[in-house]
């Protein structure tokens, strides 16, 4: 009897036991608060709502390769060259795309500890080696980062879960003592009132990553983009796919960056809820981290983050729940709408006076 097929013997042996990266939940059904995977809380530009109308004919033909326009657009927001600046499916890919770039098997990379989880999934997928440093009490980066010898280093900034962000003399800082690559992944920089794009110019091993998943409110578009010198835009296109941004993300992710004044009157009504957010929290006995992002993070002094993560999902509410070891369990909580946080926080009122 011939052996039956089994996939197990052609997938590669470094991928036969990856276990992908695990988003946020996405209910299927009921009314949910949904305050658990940092997505903007209000309607997205109307010029790209508008943009979406008139993709008719678009959609018709193959997308701009390069992104182009968007590409224009972006360079002029940021003061760097369009030259500078490779789009993606969502930053996501974008920090794919450098992986497979700069990283074979057993070549090392590193971060502090905890930061984005899909880094170790991407570097997996690679086959190559990832070493982790815990940030310290304070967020600041650990010194065994600069003595890693990393063909990569990434640093989210801001951070998730912490919310901390390293400020641009930091940042320059930090970038000099580092010899190899280092990516700044900015998917949260927006809601700082910062960027480290401007400081491509003066660093050849400097990328930063971004996305419109967050500050412009289209998660559901996915469209990203990296901006970094020439001499590695150059390399990131060769290795992308072809057609990897579609029409229509180019065409509303271009109007979105167009229109500057909706970001910064979006970013003012979340940053000013997310200091609401804060408030309550810490008024309910929370131990909070004053954040830069869309979202917060918190801890119970009596350590029961999971147990409240699953009272306000009872409560048709999701949170995340992260536990990333000892000491570092909680809850992060996406910035809502006035209504959607003081919902959250009556009904936390709620939860809490239970707590022993």
């Amino acid at each position: 009897m011939t052996k039956s097929f089994q996939w197990a013997d052609y997938v590669r042996p470094h991928l036969r036991g990856l276990q992908g990266y695990v988003p946020g939940e996405q209910p299927q059904g009921g009314k949910f608060i949904k305050l658990n995977t940092n997505e903007n809380p209000y309607a997205p530009s109307s010029l790209a709502l508008a943009a979406i109308k008139e993709s008719g004919e678009r959609l018709r033909k193959y997308p701009d390769p390069t992104a182009t326009a968007f590409r224009q657009v972006a360079g002029q927001v940021l003061g760097v060259s369009p030259d500078q600046i490779v789009c993606g499916n969502g930053s996501d890919e974008v920090l794919a795309m450098v992986v497979r770039l700069c990283l074979g098997p057993e070549d090392l990379a590193a971060w502090a500890s905890p930061t984005y989880l899909l880094y170790e999934t991407l570097i997996r997928l690679q086959g190559a080696r990832w070493q982790t440093f815990r940030y310290r009490p304070d967020w600041s980066l650990p010194e065994e980062l600069f003595r890693a010898n990393a063909k990569l280093t990434l640093i989210a900034n801001p951070n998730s879960p912490s919310g901390t962000c390293f400020d641009l003399p930091q940042l320059r800082r930090i970038i000099e003592r580092i010899p190899g690559p280092v990516l700044i992944d900015e998917a949260y920089a927006d809601f700082a009132g910062q960027s480290a794009a401007s400081l491509v110019r003066d660093y050849p091993n400097l990328m930063v990553s971004r996305t419109l998943s967050k500050s412009y409110a289209l998660a559901g578009l996915r469209f990203g983009y990296l901006v970094a010198q020439e001499e590695l835009i150059r390399h990131l296109h060769n290795i992308r796919d072809s057609y990897n941004c579609d029409a229509l993300s180019i065409a509303v992710a271009t109007a979105a960056m167009s229109d500057q004044a909706w970001l910064r009157d979006n970013l003012r009504r979340v940053i000013e809820q997310r200091q609401v957010l804060e408030r309550g929290l810490a008024e309910l006995g929370f131990s909070v981290q004053p954040s830069q992002a869309n979202f917060v993070w918190c801890r119970h002094p009596g350590g029961q983050a999971q147990s409240i993560y699953m009272a306000l999902k009872s409560r048709q509410i999701l949170v995340r729940y992260m536990n990333y070891g000892p000491d570092a369990e909680g809850l992060r909580i996406t910035v809502g709408t006035p209504t959607q946080n003081q919902v959250l926080l009556e009904q936390l009122h709620q939860i809490v006076k239970s707590i022993p």
